[in-house]
């Protein structure tokens, strides 16, 4: 790690990364990462293209791993809440990849004010998964504004996609299988042809609870179903496939 020296706030640590010596500044009362952004790294693979774009990039986990695993010259981290970005600003700078990686405050709603448009090859996001604000005791929280869709829904996600991608450009998703039929129709209502599909399951023996998505900005009407990525082969013990994609 060849990077800045970093003051860290109240309640923040940093973690390893387990890849390229990378690290993340994280706070655990906040909203840390989680294994659904890990699998949409190792699911977006090495991307080509000039400039890729990660939605909603809370501490910055997505284009940081990126910046190892894929030869693109600009990522590029949107977030809303300002102490998340800040987080993810000084883990670019802690890793020293402030060259390549940059972390902008702004919302995903106006992201097509704040790029041009047809500027990206590639957009990744880990959105918010639920639906409104059911059963949240404090919409402000960053834990609430992670998981619900408090401040942009998913039309927002595809609306502001389409516009910003290249054509043929790709967008990458992380979702629930429960609202994939939702999914499928708002993404090519806006001319993202859904291309591939992996489903992620806990245990072999069990349901799916992750939804691995590729899109592409006027992509021809074919999807691939992918095999299962199976994330435990026994009770705290990562599947091999898994245990590469964390670099253990």
């Amino acid at each position: 790690m060849t990077g800045e020296r970093i003051t860290l706030k109240e309640n923040e640590r940093i973690d390893d990364l387990q890849r390229n010596n990378l690290v993340i500044i994280q706070n655990p009362g906040g909203f840390c990462f989680g294994m659904d952004a890990v699998l949409l790294t190792g699911f977006a693979g090495e991307v080509k293209g000039e400039r890729l774009l990660d939605l909603g990039t809370g501490t910055g986990i997505i284009p940081i791993l990126m910046s190892a695993k894929t030869e693109c010259s600009k990522l590029i981290g949107l977030e809303i809440q300002k102490e998340s970005a800040d987080m993810a600003s000084r883990s670019v700078r802690l890793n020293g990849i402030g060259d390549r990686v940059e972390i902008i405050e702004g919302d995903i709603k106006k992201a097509d004010e704040l790029f041009p448009l047809s500027s990206f090859d590639v957009i990744t996001c880990n959105p918010p998964y639920m639906i409104g604000k059911h059963g949240i005791v404090n919409p402000e929280s960053p834990k609430a504004i992670a998981r619900h869709e408090i401040l942009c829904e998913f039309e927002d996600i595809a609306r502001v996609s389409a516009g910003l991608l290249k054509p043929g450009g790709k967008l990458f998703l992380v979702h629930r299988p429960f609202r994939l039929s939702e999914i499928f129709v708002t993404l090519t209502k806006y001319g993202l042809e859904p291309k591939r599909l992996r489903l992620v399951y806990p245990f072999a023996d069990h349901e799916p609870n992750m939804a691995l998505i590729e899109a592409v900005r006027g992509g021809k009407k074919r999807m691939t179903v992918e095999k299962p990525l199976i994330i435990f082969k026994e009770k705290d013990v990562y599947t091999d496939e898994v245990a590469t994609l964390y670099g253990f």
